[in-house]
Formats: C-alpha cells, sequence, structure tokens
C-alpha cells in the first residue's frame, strides 16, 4: 500500500462529500468556498419554457418544485431518489455533479489509484464488486452522479464560469481518462445547468436498484423519458448511470423502441438491448441483469401511464 491523497484545491459548497473525505485524509489541499450569489442559487424559467437551476440549488428544492414535476418529471423523481432527506437538504446540484469517486479504493488514503496520482487502478485487479459494467477505460469506478445521469436523458448543458453549454458527454468524457471523474479544467467551477423546453405530451420515470440498505449508492439506476402517441414510441431516450464511469445512454434500447409499438415484446426487446456493448468484470456480471431489470420495469411504467 501506497499512501495517497488529494492535495489540490478544491471548491467547497455544502461540503456533504469534500467533507468526509477530509475526515478520512483523502482530501488535504486548500477549500474555495463558493459564495451563494444569486445566479447559483436561482431556478429561472426562460419566456421560451427553458429552465436554467443554478448550482447552488439544493436537491431539495429541486425535488419539491412542482414546476420541475411537470416539465421535467425524471429530473424531480431521480433528485427525490437520491441518499437521504438530511444530504437533499445540504447537497446543491453542482456539487453532486462534481463529487468525487465513491470507489472504495479512492476513499482510502492510503491506496494510490489513478485518481490519486497512481499508476493503475487497484480495483481492477481486487474487489471491484460495485464497479463497472460497461468497461470503458484505465479506472473501473462507476460514476458517482445521479443527477448527471437524468440530465443527460434531458439533453441538459452545463454552464461553467470559464465555458457555456457543455454537453454532459462533453462534461464527463467518455471513460478513457481514468484520473478524472470530469473533464472540467483545473480550477473551473460549475455555474449552473440548463434544460430544454420540454417535449408535449411526455412523461418520464426515474429508478434505481440498490441493495438491502436504506439510502445505499445504486447499483444501477435510468432515468426514462418518452412520447407515446396511438400507442407508440414517437420519442424515446434512457440514460443509466451505476453501470459506466461517465453517465451512459442506452442507444441500443432507444433504436429498439423508436416509432414502434408499446407493446410487451418490443419492450422485452429493448430490455434485452440495454445491455448492448457492455464488458462486465469478473464481478460485475449480475449489474446487466439488473440494468435489464430496471429498463423492463420502467417502459412497462411509461407505457400504462
Amino acid at each position: 500500500m501506497t499512501s495517497a491523497a488529494i492535495h489540490v484545491a478544491e471548491f467547497r459548497a455544502a461540503g456533504t462529500d469534500l467533507s468526509e473525505r477530509r475526515r478520512s485524509g483523502v482530501s488535504t489541499g486548500p477549500l474555495i468556498d463558493i459564495a451563494a450569489a444569486s445566479d447559483l442559487t436561482s431556478m429561472h424559467w426562460g419566456a421560451d419554457g427553458t429552465l436554467r437551476i443554478g448550482a447552488f440549488t439544493t436537491i431539495a428544492a429541486i425535488a419539491a418544485d412542482t414546476a420541475i414535476a411537470a416539465a421535467y418529471p425524471g429530473i424531480a423523481a431521480a433528485a427525490l431518489g437520491l441518499a437521504t432527506p438530511q444530504v437533499r437538504h445540504l447537497a446543491t446540484l453542482g456539487g453532486n455533479l462534481a463529487q468525487r469517486s465513491r470507489c472504495w479504493y479512492f476513499r482510502n488514503p492510503h491506496i494510490a489509484c489513478l485518481k490519486k496520482g497512481g499508476t493503475d487502478c487497484p480495483a481492477r485487479s481486487g474487489n471491484h464488486l460495485y464497479g463497472v459494467a460497461f468497461d470503458l477505460g484505465p479506472c473501473v469506478a462507476p460514476h458517482p452522479s445521479t443527477m448527471a445521469a437524468a440530465l443527460l436523458a434531458y439533453d441538459a448543458t452545463i454552464i461553467t464560469d470559464r465555458r457555456d453549454r457543455l454537453t454532459i458527454a462533453e462534461a464527463f468524457g467518455d471513460g478513457s481518462n481514468g484520473a478524472s471523474d470530469n473533464a472540467l479544467k483545473p480550477g473551473e467551477m460549475i455555474r449552473g445547468v440548463e434544460l430544454p423546453l420540454a417535449l408535449p405530451n411526455e412523461r418520464a420515470r426515474y429508478k434505481r436498484a440498490i441493495s438491502r440498505s436504506y439510502a445505499e449508492w445504486p447499483l444501477v439506476e435510468v432515468c426514462a423519458r418518452a412520447v407515446i402517441n396511438d400507442g407508440a414510441f414517437q420519442f424515446i431516450r434512457l440514460a443509466a448511470g451505476g453501470v459506466a464511469p461517465v453517465p451512459l445512454r442506452l442507444t441500443a434500447s432507444e433504436a429498439a423502441l423508436q416509432g414502434k409499438r408499446a407493446s410487451a415484446a418490443n419492450i422485452a426487446t429493448a430490455a434485452r438491448e440495454a445491455t448492448a456493448g457492455a464488458k462486465p468484470l469478473p464481478m460485475t456480471g449480475y449489474k446487466l441483469d439488473l440494468l435489464e431489470g430496471v429498463v423492463r420495469d420502467l417502459l412497462e411504467q411509461l407505457a400504462a401511464s
């Protein structure tokens, strides 16, 4: 084992994750406190029906907002399913997006890993029971942000203090950089998120599969959106978390349903396609069964609503 800690400066908002890392000795660098400016704490609805949510907005505020629940029900449901009420009332949208890996090797201050300047991923050859099922790069820890997966389903963009309108894919990369949890530049701060206009008559659901512990980190989570007209999927979007080093679009499932009848057979086919391209690790094959089941449940709910 090698002593390993994060010595770079880090932003602090509510500090729900950062405080834990500092107590354990994983993070030891200087802190930059974020001032709660009005644009960071507000929700602004544009005249065209789009929404900008400030990065300092709490997860609880997002979950409780009736306008968000009406226009973007998948976002509200994801926020409501996250962590515990106590954490949701403190944790911020920006903090959830920028949080660090939950991997137990990363969280151990005595073990070096790629995200702490090490040369390899100890989880790959070690205990990776909660690791990725889509092996996209050198790090096998799943991306930790529930809100990132939900925002991916909504084609949201991230605004920083240096760049406007980063797509979720641009903000979090493709998984090939195992040294980072996101593609933000050093010192770059998230200031907000923009959501495009909701589609007419769209419906959405969110579901996570967890272990027995209440409020456990999800093994698999999916946000699903759909527009169903005359019994057929006119629009479908599926985004998953917990299965890859980045939030992941389930494009094969989407393609299997686009324009198709919302039948049990088509839904079952699309659910099986959720695992297309998966490369599970020796211990993570079970996540593929969970993913297929969660997708099927969500699609059945969307078809019945």
